[in-house]
């Protein structure tokens, strides 16, 4: 017994069920709702969680350093803002992109600077971030949205490419981009080696300080990408946007098996996760639930995680 629950197989174990907590769901609500298991209701949970799933990339490289960033979804909004400045000045298209992901990057390697250099822990390095953010949106706009785009630049949002929508295809290819990088390059190895002890990583060679501002630059960027995708879905960049996003990519992230406690997780947990929630969302919201509900049942389900977790780390320690 004690054999059994040795830590590779405690780390499946959790992984599986995970996965397996995601289709129990699914069948639930297949059960509940007739209108739940068709290719159109699927597709809408997969592009709805898309933004939440992007953003929640970033999250997980972050935690796995046994950091945290509160200040995606302020991000998310500045980032947002300076980019339809610059989509209404005229400007291309491409270019207003890439001002967007350029300012998100910026702030997250500003979080990155402050906790590496500065020696500010990132839950408060973040917070602070997550302030300076939003009123510099809100600044930046005098609180009022930004709204009316080119049909070219929707399409981000509204086309689809052999019937799968855009938002979903961004998502996938971040995911994939994102595990090749935590399981087969250098700096893979290192986020992993901060979290799970920073000394000895420290005493092996490796530069805290540099992959530290690279992993919260990361954030920052896919916290922009995530800007990109909702401002083309809605038609408009709000600075108000993003409000709470920080916790359901902490969800996400927690509910995907990466440990609070740094050096353990995968990408691919991460996405499950993101599922589970918009699958919670939308299944509850075609039986009518109120979304005060959704809120309890959706706290209730991270604290179920992060109990999960801790009780792992127990067993492992």
């Amino acid at each position: 017994m004690k054999q059994f629950f040795n830590n590779q197989n405690l780390d499946q174990i959790r992984q599986f069920g995970t996965f397996f907590g995601l289709i129990a769901l699914c069948l639930l609500f297949t059960i509940l709702s007739p209108y739940f298991l068709t290719t159109s209701n699927l597709l809408n949970v997969a592009q709805q969680s898309s933004i939440i799933a992007v953003i929640s990339v970033g999250m997980t490289f972050v935690i796995i350093t046994a950091g945290i960033d509160l200040s995606v979804g302020s991000v998310l909004a500045f980032s947002g803002v300076v980019m339809a400045s610059v989509l209404h000045a005229g400007l291309p298209i491409p270019l207003g992109i890439l001002v967007g992901l350029g300012v998100g990057f910026s702030c997250g390697l500003l979080n990155g600077l402050l906790v590496s250099y500065g020696k500010i822990p990132p839950f408060i390095a973040t917070l602070g971030m997550m302030s300076i953010a939003r009123g510099a949106g809100l600044w930046f706009t005098d609180g009022r949205p930004i709204s009316g785009f080119d049909d070219s630049f929707r399409y981000l949002a509204t086309g689809e490419i052999f019937y799968v929508p855009v938002p979903v295809i961004i998502m996938i290819v971040v995911y994939i981009v994102a595990h090749l990088i935590l399981t087969k390059t250098k700096m893979g190895r290192y986020t992993y080696a901060i979290g799970g002890n920073e000394k000895a990583a420290v005493l092996s060679g490796i530069n805290i300080k540099l992959y530290l501002n690279i992993i919260y630059g990361i954030a920052g960027l896919l916290s922009a990408l995530g800007a990109v995708m909702l401002t083309a879905r809605l038609n408009s960049a709000q600075p108000i946007a993003g409000i709470m996003y920080e916790l359901d990519a902490i969800a996400a992230t927690v509910i995907g098996g990466t440990s609070l406690f740094g050096g353990k997780g995968t990408v691919i947990g991460t996405l499950i996760g993101a599922l589970i929630i918009g699958v919670l969302r939308n299944g509850l919201n075609l039986l009518g639930v109120s979304s005060f509900i959704q809120q309890i049942v959706i706290g209730s389900v991270i604290i179920g995680a992060i109990l999960l977790d801790t009780n792992l780390k127990m067993r492992k320690n």
